[in-house]
């Protein structure tokens, strides 16, 4: 089983999330539950429409994540 990073966003009423490491995936929703679940349903269509097209599947380049804390302004 392959892990692959998911950006999750959250603006205003919306909720988004995208993989990067598969240009074209990404979901929107009303909350991050449903944007969670939506993804994940998207990732795996992605990937399984490219195993039946006999195309390669990318590996996940992702080696862990952090937040980055800033000033304000």
């Amino acid at each position: 089983m392959s892990e692959y990073l998911v950006v999750i966003e959250h603006e205003g009423e919306s909720w988004g999330a995208y993989c990067p490491d598969l240009p074209g995936v990404g979901v929107v929703g009303d909350s991050q539950d449903e944007v969670e679940q939506l993804i994940r349903e998207a990732v795996s269509f992605h990937l399984d429409g490219l195993r039946q097209a006999g195309e390669p599947i990318p590996e996940p380049t992702a080696v862990g994540t952090t937040l980055v804390e800033v000033p304000a302004g």
